[in-house]
């Protein structure tokens, strides 16, 4: 191999390593801060707004859930799932940027000065997604049964997030472990709507305040990933509380009601809560995710400059 192209195979390397250790820290600490928010929302999904809170509203549901929780479980009981879902979205995360990153380099055109169009964005976006819902499946199976578990006293409570990898891999196998893989897959529309917006604000905002990308400030960041969650969320909720409902169920088999599938979840949610029924936990979803992107982006953005001023060359340095 040549000496340029040892050169670049240790720049993509490089640029690999950074991508997905700067994702993997800011999955991290974004999960840890929003956990609380992320049980209230996974039990709204499966279980509905309990009657005492009907008449309130939303900020007084999610006072009221963690108001419950606190007293049925302890602080304990808020932050249900933690494990799993640092442990999800390390991979998660570094999977999604260092794939998402990787193909923008395939798919960049050099007749565009390097800039993605909007569909090679998306479909960068989706590849990511779609690879990174598939390694994770399984360990948002095990958040999901943790998160609820305490909702149901009828049913066999899991010890620990292994307890819960063991019994879910004997009791139902490899389709328990892969339940809801569908709608994750169908979540990778969410990626794909996401991702652009945000490249695109960005784009916007470089351009407004006359410098590059790369050199935005924390607070143009946070700007862009907020408003591009906000959008991508409203759009693909639905598909999110049938994979919460679908992931859930498993461990309910005594219950009356089960879905033997995405079409058929769809069918009695649409015919038991309607079109609302769809969008339980949304608030609330949009309370965590929002705060959440805004975290996660800003905090990758901020951790990948300083791994790639980090690992430069002592004479790039």
């Amino acid at each position: 191999m040549s000496r340029n192209g040892n050169l670049n195979h240790a720049q993509s390397s490089r640029d690999f390593i950074c991508h997905a250790g700067a994702g993997a820290s800011a999955g991290a600490i974004a999960a840890t801060f929003v956990c609380p928010l992320d049980v209230i929302k996974t039990r709204l999904q499966v279980h509905g707004i309990p009657e005492t809170a009907h008449s309130g509203h939303k900020g007084s549901i999610i006072v009221t859930s963690l108001q419950g929780i606190v007293r049925k479980e302890g602080i304990r009981g808020l932050y249900r799932g933690l494990s799993p879902t640092i442990l999800a979205l390390l991979p998660n995360w570094a999977v999604y940027f260092a794939v998402y990153e990787q193909l923008k380099s395939l798919l960049k055109s050099h007749e565009d000065k390097g800039q993605l169009s909007l569909g090679a964005n998306m479909v960068a976006a989706s590849g990511a997604g779609a690879a990174t819902a598939v390694a994770t499946n399984p360990l948002w199976v095990v958040k999901t049964r943790l998160q609820t578990q305490g909702m149901r006293p009828d049913v066999v409570p899991y010890k620990s997030m292994f307890s819960a990898f063991r019994r879910i891999t004997h009791e139902e196998g490899l389709r328990g472990l892969y339940s809801g893989i569908l709608p994750s897959l169908a979540g990778v529309s969410h990626v794909a709507i996401q991702f652009p917006a945000y490249e695109q604000i960005k784009s916007y905002i470089a351009k407004k305040e006359n410098t590059t990308v790369d050199k935005l400030k924390p607070t143009d960041v946070a700007i862009a990933s907020s408003i591009s969650k906000v959008f991508a969320s409203i759009l693909t909720y639905p598909h999110d509380v049938i994979r919460s409902k679908l992931q859930e169920q498993g461990q309910n088999r005594n219950s009356k009601v089960q879905y033997a599938g995405v079409i058929d979840c769809i069918k009695k949610v649409s015919r038991k809560e309607g079109l609302p029924g769809f969008y339980h936990g949304c608030a609330t979803n949009l309370l965590r995710t929002t705060p959440s992107a805004v975290i996660t982006f800003t905090s990758y953005e901020m951790i990948l400059r300083f791994l790639q001023r980090a690992t430069l060359p002592p004479t790039q340095n």
